[in-house]
């Protein structure tokens, strides 16, 4: 089974030893001056015309940033039109916001002059045949209309800080003084929906990991009426400490975090909380540990999203998965979300560990509609989807076979009865850290690769499932980014990425590399990166750089056009997080 990424995160040879340099070399600054420029803070702003984190919009369009030699253009992409172009008037939106600016109608945030390559938007939606623009800059929302420059104002109450978004746009969730309250976007009315929060036994908190925020956990019902969270527990737990020390003073870190073998850990107490009646319903089950299918937290995307829960289309019953703290047993849940009432569906155990997949939402799908659950499971070493009864907990179907791990399950169509979802090894021939699309049905036939190249596949699929956006490359080869039908066909070219000038300064890709592991049979993939002057006549020194946590790595390549190593998620040694991000 793939358990591990490529080896290399730096220079990488199997034996790794290491060859003296034939002479010594004086460094001068020229050498120096060229170093800084490969940095990520400087190559990156040579890169143009990346598609990155696409944005679908409700009716079938979606619209990313393209960053270009003069900044950035904010483009939307029509696949029914096969058409795209800039989303507005990005000199006129900057004209109404200075204007708006200057006459003191965007205090706190504008600091202007602000120019039409360098807008400071977050997210936007469109009105009026794009003539009227709904801004999310930072914590404002602000509206403008382009037919009017300077009608730049305030369209409602600003956002919290940090916040969870309704679906209906109507209401954020934030933290305060460890409860939990809604603010009404419309007229910026404050609601505290629970009383008994209090220090290290807060609601919704992010703060039990290495990594933590003051971003609410939670996850919102479909009609935007209820919120499913937890009560954190930290109260006996023991303290963590870290000293960082630059120039100055040293500063000191410390929060609640248990470690291995305390006597107390954190734990979370479930709740749904319904908002219009400000009522608290605990789960009526102990409390749960602190963690999830896909890391050791709750949240595996940063603080952003509550993992391994998920609402019923009906808002009336909230299905989840329980963890051990080992991760050697997972529980499948169902609470009624009106009385707390909790029935355990399905569990399942593992000698070592479960492996949850990668991607940041979980690979298990709760499907009411049908009365079953898409389950993930590496039962026979690979990773797999399995289709389980929802009442009776017993198993249906093998939906996915074969060699090759599925790593991360995009969406369901319960109508269609089929699941698209990315894996890696499936295809001989192919590295196998490539991620690809494929769809197969529920009853385990009619498995279609949708993206049949040879490379890397960055998937984003539209809300509807009819189009994706699919990036493709390799660690030699730069983006190429297209939109492609639900069958896998072509529809549309979205953008080249453009290297030209990242490599006009030095920047070459790393190779990739296969050796044998030490059985002399498994090959290993990795990659050879060699000094920008590198001269085939010199020997050179090898740094032999592999990570020996008792982790699993997620599966990613490194992609041209961002000069480094994509990011690696490493789970199972107690936290998780990057482990390494190089040049």
């Amino acid at each position: 089974m793939l358990r591990t990424a490529h080896l290399a995160l730096a220079l990488l040879l199997s034996s790794g030893a290491v060859v003296a340099a034939q002479t010594a070399r004086v460094y001068t600054q020229a050498d120096y001056a060229k170093a800084r420029r490969l940095m990520d803070s400087n190559a990156d702003a040579l890169v143009y015309h990346a598609v990155d984190g696409p944005e679908w919009l409700a009716d079938g369009r979606f619209w990313y940033r393209d960053a270009g030699p003069d900044g950035a253009t904010f483009t939307l992409v029509d696949p029914a039109t096969r058409t795209k172009a800039p989303a507005f008037d990005h000199a006129r939106l900057a004209s109404a916001l200075n204007a708006a600016g200057a006459a003191g109608k965007l205090a706190g945030w504008w600091r202007g002059p602000l120019d039409a390559g360098h807008l400071p938007i977050d997210d936007f939606s469109l009105k009026d045949g794009a003539q009227t623009v709904l801004l999310t800059i930072g914590d404002s929302l602000v509206s403008c209309d382009l037919r009017a420059p300077g009608a730049c104002a305030s369209a409602g109450a600003a956002l919290p800080e940090t916040y969870d978004l309704s679906p209906d746009g109507k209401r954020a969730a934030f933290i305060r003084d460890n409860n939990l309250w809604v603010r009404e976007l419309a007229n910026g009315h404050e609601t505290q929906l629970t009383r008994d929060g209090a220090p290290d036994f807060g609601y919704a908190t992010d703060n039990a990991g290495w990594r933590h925020s003051d971003n609410p956990i939670l996850t919102w019902s479909p009609d935007s009426k209820r919120i499913a969270t937890f009560q954190q527990d930290q109260r006996k737990d023991g303290w963590m400490y870290l000293v960082s020390t630059a120039i100055g003073h040293p500063e000191l870190e410390a929060w609640r975090y248990p470690l291995a073998g305390d006597p107390h850990v954190t734990t979370i107490e479930r709740v749904i909380i319904d908002v219009d009646r400000r009522k608290v319903v605990r789960l009526k089950m102990p409390p749960d540990q602190h963690r999830s299918t896909l890391c050791d937290d709750v949240s595996c995307a940063g603080g952003h999203g509550w993992t391994d829960v998920q609402w019923s289309p009906d808002s009336a019953h909230v299905a989840f998965v329980s963890t051990s703290r080992d991760h050697k047993q997972e529980w499948l849940r169902v609470a009624d979300a009106a009385s707390g009432t909790v029935r355990d569906v399905m569990t399942e155990t593992a000698a070592t560990y479960l492996e949850g997949g990668d991607g940041k939402r979980e690979n298990w799908r709760y499907l009411p509609a049908s009365n079953q659950v898409l389950w993930l499971s590496a039962r026979d070493n690979w990773l797999q989807l399995y289709l389980y009864d929802l009442t009776t907990g017993k198993l249906k179907d093998q939906v996915t076979h074969g060699e090759g791990d599925v790593t991360e399950v995009l969406r369901v169509d319960e109508r269609a009865r089929r699941v698209y979802f990315i894996a890696v090894g499936k295809q001989a021939g192919f590295d196998p850290y490539y991620r690809a699309l494929y769809r197969v049905d529920l009853d385990g036939t009619g498995l279609k690769l949708l993206t049949p190249e040879n490379a890397d596949h960055e998937v984003t699929m539209s809300p509807d499932g009819r189009e994706f956006v699919d990036v493709g490359s390799t660690p030699e080869t730069p983006q190429a980014a297209v939109v492609r039908d639900d069958d896998g066909n072509v529809l549309m070219e979205v953008a080249r990425e453009d290297i030209s000038r990242l490599q006009a300064i030095g920047w070459k890709p790393p190779t990739p590399i296969t050796v044998k592991a030490r059985d002399g049979i498994a090959d290993l993939y990795g990659f050879l990166f060699r000094p920008t002057d590198f001269d085939p006549a010199k020997r050179y020194p090898i740094i032999d750089h592999v990570y020996p946590g008792p982790q699993a790595f997620a599966q990613g390549v490194g992609v041209v056009g961002r000069p480094r190593v994509r990011r690696r998620v490493h789970r199972r040694n107690g936290h998780a997080g990057p482990v390494e991000e190089l040049p």
